[in-house]
């Protein structure tokens, strides 16, 4: 048993390590159905249901120290991207369609909570917050939920299960929609004439080479507005049970991270990158305090899930026929939702090419919104 909290850190970081190296330079086929991210919990999980890692605090208050440090650092620089002047580019339609699928999900998460709530776990309203800010945004919004309601380790497995399991179903249903598309735009009488105007139009701003100097300013420079937010948000009033010191620290990054985006340092290379590996330092911490021995309860999550998708897929279509819309902008809007900037571009371009673009913003705006619709969510959840 570890109980040295710095050997435990190093474990974590040489496991987070060895994943990315593997999953970047294999091309095992394992990788298209696990992501890395999932492999890191699955395997974080299983050493502590072996009791590879002490309970005792001296042992987990290093490894959550800094946890607390890189969450809204990783936080920041995702949103690094998120061109706010590109996004209104996008045009009102498809902002419209955007804002319509994350209502839908929020909707369908809330409806199907009502009815299986007698069945969950007393605290399963944070865990499906964070689930709903997953599939508004993307992991990072999860992890930031799960962090500021403090939703039980233990079950929060279930919730990056079911995201895992669900959104890999979906996206292929998404992708599968392509081949129908045609007949699909005849029932709703799309006229698809206007995304013609959006092919290119939002191509983002080309990074240059990683550097030293780039590092420099993704680490230090993230690391220091986390730190002087978490000082500032421990001093600002907690608001009832959702708003508390920690939301306050993830407001203020994300305010500072979309002005940042208008500023040169909206293009520092490997930014991105950076806060990706930060996301397997926050997972891992997450994973080493879930214990797989109640994962007899994950089938019912999964369950909660796939309804939630259906229901959402049933409000959109009605949405489609309603205002006349393609499937082009609802695929891709409920990829950017459920599955974020890894898999909206992608769902696009199956779609066109040249409206990448669209995938790309559709993705940013989640990731600024997850966390607040994640929130909201499970503030109606938790009144439940």
């Amino acid at each position: 048993m570890i109980t040295d909290g710095v050997l435990m850190l190093g474990v974590l970081l040489g496991l987070a390590g060895v994943i990315v190296v593997l999953e970047r330079t294999t091309g095992w086929w394992f990788f298209r159905y696990v992501p890395g991210m999932v492999l890191m919990y699955l395997l974080c999980a299983a050493l502590n249901s072996m009791g590879l890692f002490g309970h005792a605090d001296e042992t987990r208050d290093v490894v959550a120290s800094v946890k607390n440090v890189v969450l809204p650092a990783m936080i920041f620089l995702f949103l690094l991207g998120c061109d706010l002047r590109r996004i209104v580019r996008l045009g009102p339609k498809l902002l419209l369609t955007m804002f319509v699928t994350s209502v839908s999900l929020f909707v369908a998460m809330i409806a199907v909570f009502a009815v299986f709530r007698g069945l969950l776990d007393p605290e399963a309203w944070k865990v499906l917050g964070a689930l709903l800010a997953s599939w508004t945004g993307g992991s990072a919004n999860m992890v930031a939920v799960q962090d500021i309601l403090q939703a039980p380790k233990a079950i929060f497995g279930y919730a990056l299960i079911t995201d895992t399991i669900v959104y890999s179903f979906w996206l292929m249903v998404m992708f599968s929609s392509v081949a129908f598309s045609d007949r699909f735009n005849r029932f709703t009488g799309a006229d698809t004439s206007y995304l013609a105007v959006h092919g290119g139009d939002a191509e983002a701003v080309e990074e240059g080479p990683i550097t030293r100097q780039s590092l420099a300013v993704a680490v230090f420079g993230s690391i220091f507005v986390s730190t002087v937010s978490i000082a500032i948000g421990g001093m600002l009033p907690k608001l009832g049970d959702v708003v508390n010191a920690t939301a306050w620290t993830i407001l203020i990054v994300s305010l500072l991270g979309l002005l940042a985006a208008h500023t040169p340092l909206g293009r520092v290379a490997g930014s991105s990158d950076v806060a990706s590996l930060m996301l397997f330092v926050v997972i891992g911490q997450i994973a080493s305090g879930s214990d797989f021995s109640a994962i007899t309860k994950a089938p019912l999550y999964l369950l909660v899930g796939f309804l939630v998708l259906l229901v959402h897929a049933v409000l959109m279509v009605i949405y489609a026929k309603l205002t006349h819309t393609e499937l082009f902008s609802l695929a891709v809007a409920s990829v950017a939702n459920v599955g974020g900037i890894a898999s909206a571009p992608v769902v696009a371009g199956a779609f066109d090419r040249q409206l990448v673009p669209v995938g790309v913003l559709f993705a940013l705006i989640g990731s600024f919104m997850g966390t607040w619709i994640g929130l909201t969510g499970a503030a109606v959840m938790g009144a439940m």
